[in-house]
């Protein structure tokens, strides 16, 4: 017999409970990520401030529109993500079988902040989103403390200028 295959980190990772699709809806800015993502480590000192827009479609999906600077102009960047096995679970489609994206909505009071987490292949990364540009400390050592739950140290913890931000892209700026 096969010893079953290792549990993916994700998999350990509780859902927010009690979490209603239509709260998430609207602006967003991303405060905080950990990710042991070498072109992050390598290019930390460059990072500009994004912020995102959720949109709820058919009730189950999200719509997720990114607007970042990328050498000086505003792009964005338009996501789906799909409903996963379970409420506050989704899927993100990638181009090729291992490219796909499993995302958990980890901790989230909708008014203030959520903790979202995203798992490709084994690597797992977690982004911390506030609904203004700056959040707590509290809601920062919250963050922290789901980093360290999947493994991940403050050496790998990266967090965005608070200023600078694209409020939208011409056409010619647009990926999906």
């Amino acid at each position: 017999r096969r010893p079953p295959p290792p549990q993916s980190p994700l998999e350990k990772v509780a859902a927010q409970e009690g979490l209603s699709l239509p709260e998430l809806a609207g602006k967003w800015f991303l405060v905080g990520v950990a990710s042991r993502c070498s072109y992050l480590a390598e290019h930390s000192h460059r990072l500009e401030a994004t912020a995102v827009t959720v949109t709820i479609l058919d009730g189950k999906s999200l719509a997720i529109s990114t607007f970042r600077k990328l050498d000086g102009m505003c792009w964005e960047i338009r996501q789906r993500y799909l409903p996963g096995q379970a409420p506050g679970r989704f899927l993100l489609k990638g181009r090729g079988y291992s490219s796909n994206v499993d995302v958990v909505v980890g901790e989230a009071d909708p008014t203030v902040f959520a903790i979202l987490y995203y798992q490709k292949g084994r690597s797992i990364s977690v982004k911390l989103y506030g609904r203004s540009s700056r959040v707590s400390d509290a809601i920062v050592d919250r963050f922290e403390q789901h980093v360290r739950a999947v493994g991940l140290t403050d050496d790998v913890t990266y967090y965005f200028p608070t200023y600078g931000f694209c409020d939208s892209s011409d056409e010619f700026h647009v990926l999906d």
